[in-house]
C-alpha cells in the first residue's frame, strides 16, 4: 500500500511521529510536508494529498492539521476522495469498513500520539466489508459524477 501524509503546522508533531511510526513498520509512506511549525495554509497540503489520492497515484493519505476538520473539508472536494476526520479507533475502523475511507483526517492540537497511532493502525488494518455498505458508496459515486462536471 502506497500512502502520502501531509500536515499544517498545528499538525506537523503529530506528523513526524505518525511518519516515524509507520517507517518502523516499513510502510511506504511519502511526506510532502510540513517541515516546521511556520504557519501554513492547510487547503495547500490538504489538497496535493487529495489529488494524488483522487487520481490512484497513491491508495491513501493522511492530513494533520489542528483538528482535522478543515484538511477533511478540502479533500472531499476531490473526486473519489473519501475523507473522514477520526478521533478514535472505532471511527478510524468504521470510517474504514463501512465507507472505504481512503483519507484519514486527524487533530495534533486534539489527540495524543498514542491515541493517534492506534488510529492509524485501526484504519490501515481495516478492509471495506462491502455487502450494503457497497450499495451506499455507489449511490455516493452517483452524486459525485452528477456534481463533479
Amino acid at each position: 500500500m502506497k500512502l502520502i501524509i501531509a500536515s499544517d503546522h498545528g499538525g506537523y508533531s503529530l506528523k513526524e511521529a505518525i511518519i516515524k511510526h509507520l517507517r518502523s513498520k516499513d510502510m511506504d509512506c511519502v511526506d510532502i510536508g510540513v517541515t516546521s511549525e511556520d504557519s501554513v495554509d492547510y487547503p495547500d497540503f490538504a489538497e496535493e494529498v487529495a489529488a494524488k489520492v483522487s487520481t490512484g497515484e497513491v491508495d491513501r493519505g493522511i492530513l494533520v492539521c489542528g483538528t482535522g476538520i478543515g484538511m477533511a473539508i478540502t479533500a472531499n472536494k476531490f473526486k473519489g476522495v473519501r475523507a473522514a476526520v477520526v478521533t478514535d479507533e472505532f471511527t478510524a475502523r468504521m470510517s474504514r469498513e463501512h465507507n472505504d475511507a481512503n483519507v484519514i483526517a486527524l487533530g495534533g492540537r486534539v489527540l495524543n500520539n498514542d491515541v493517534a497511532l492506534n488510529i492509524v493502525n485501526a484504519w490501515l488494518e481495516t478492509e471495506f466489508s462491502g455487502g450494503r455498505h457497497e450499495r451506499r458508496l455507489q449511490k455516493i459515486q452517483q452524486i459525485e459524477t452528477k456534481n463533479f462536471k
